[in-house]
């Protein structure tokens, strides 16, 4: 019982290693965050905006490439995003109930 307490109070379990150099507690510390480049479809909301992400899919059975496209909510601190432009998104932690991305940055300005 005194070797179990012991070990507790070093921090170290059954199975743990004793090198001293504790593992990552979570598997997202070492993985880059996922980047996507879409075009702002939508400013009407306040530090928000829609991105349209569009990619090619081959489609399983005709073998041809298929455009689909998806929404993303994005947060954007960035001054001056709106529609048309090109911007860099990165995946985040949740900020509300449907965004979870974040504007990097602007890539290319909506031609006028």
């Amino acid at each position: 019982m005194e070797k179990i307490e012991a070990a507790a109070a070093e921090g170290k379990t059954e199975g743990s290693e004793s090198a001293g150099v504790s593992a990552p507690t979570t598997a997202t510390r070492n993985r880059r965050r996922t980047e996507k480049v879409g075009i702002v479809t939508s400013d009407k909301m306040i530090k928000t905006v829609v991105v349209r992400v569009d990619r090619l899919v081959k489609h399983p059975v005709y073998k041809r490439y298929v455009r689909k496209r998806s929404k993303f909510m994005a947060h954007s601190e960035i001054e001056g995003v709106s529609i048309g432009d090109q911007v860099r998104i990165v995946e985040t932690r949740p900020l509300s109930a449907r965004k979870r991305w974040r504007v990097v940055e602007v890539l290319r300005k909506a031609t006028k």
